[in-house]
């Protein structure tokens, strides 16, 4: 028997995952990750990512944190990418640089 997909809607799933990111929540995000990595074929993935199956299950299954190096390549392998940005509402913070010595 074939396993079917949900087609996967890029904006949709990243707004997902950036709601975990959000979270701050190391947790939060891998379980978001495994949610989101069940509509893909996971050997796609795993090919794509270079990664073992079985790694990828252990990453996303909430039993361990994974290596930030499978968390790059799992996303970039789903079509994502990992964007920094500005926090909202945070203050700024400014970097005070010692003055050059005479």
């Amino acid at each position: 028997m074939t396993k079917t997909y949900r087609p996967v809607i890029p904006s949709k799933l990243a707004d997902e995952l950036n709601q975990a990111f959000a979270s701050a929540e190391p947790h939060r995000i891998c379980g978001a990750i495994g949610e989101a990595l069940k509509d893909f074929n996971i050997s796609e993935i795993s090919r794509e990512a270079k990664l073992q199956r079985t790694s990828i299950y252990r990453a996303f299954g909430n039993e361990q944190l994974p290596n930030f190096s499978t968390v790059l390549a799992v996303l970039t392998a789903m079509g994502l990418q990992l964007k920094v940005t500005p926090k909202r509402g945070a203050h700024k913070r400014v970097l005070i640089r010692p003055a050059p010595l005479e």
